[in-house]
């Protein structure tokens, strides 16, 4: 009886888990819902930052990666690997910056410490509504006339492994070739992932 009870609980433990995970799964392949006051920004149309922003920078001629970070995300969290990875590959062609979007507070350090990169740190959420970006994790690539070039998806997968759709990278690539005639199909443009601010879809 008392190994019989044992079993029975196990499997309605094991059950639970497996549901949990089911179900924190699938709300992130779920697209992110449209906010009711959404203000699309369309690829090739300038995008007017605080100046302030480009001081950060000695050199402007340089394309602009922002990328939409909220370290209570949990797809923000698995991307930082991958994004430091293209930090590491890109960095001399293109300036990074990493764009805070959270209702709690943290410091430059704090999240400089996560990412282990001395990256400058942006505490503004207008710069998300500026790019057209209402989830996390998102990228929003600005040629050098501050013109939108990109904003979507670091790639299909949650976790960020999948080279194949590396929509990132695909992005930069295109950008640095001067390829006018790129396009992104659906999974690079729906927004998934965490609402702004919070960590919730």
């Amino acid at each position: 009886m008392k190994k019989t009870f044992v079993i029975v609980w196990l499997l309605i433990l094991c059950t639970a888990v497996g549901a949990l995970f089911w179900y924190n799964d699938l709300q992130y392949r779920l697209p992110t819902p449209i906010p009711a006051n959404y203000k699309p920004v369309n690829q090739g149309e300038l995008v007017k930052l605080n100046q302030n922003l480009y001081k950060v920078y000695s050199d402007n001629s340089k394309p602009l990666f922002l990328h939409f970070f909220n370290p209570n995300c949990p797809c923000s969290r698995f991307n930082i690997n991958q994004f430091k990875a293209i930090v590491a590959q890109y960095s001399a062609q293109v300036n990074f910056m990493i764009v805070i979007m959270s209702d709690k507070h943290f410091t430059v350090d704090e999240i400089q410490d996560k990412f282990g990169m001395k990256l400058p740190v942006i505490f503004d959420p207008s710069v998300a509504e500026a790019c057209g970006v209402y989830s996390t994790p998102q990228i929003a690539l600005l040629d050098a006339g501050r013109k939108l070039y990109y904003r979507g998806n670091y790639n299909v997968s949650r976790y960020c492994t999948d080279e194949k759709t590396s929509f990132a990278k695909i992005a930069i690539n295109g950008l640095l070739n001067a390829n006018t005639r790129l396009t992104f199909n659906r999974l690079a443009l729906t927004s998934y992932g965490c609402r702004l601010p919070d960590c919730h879809n």
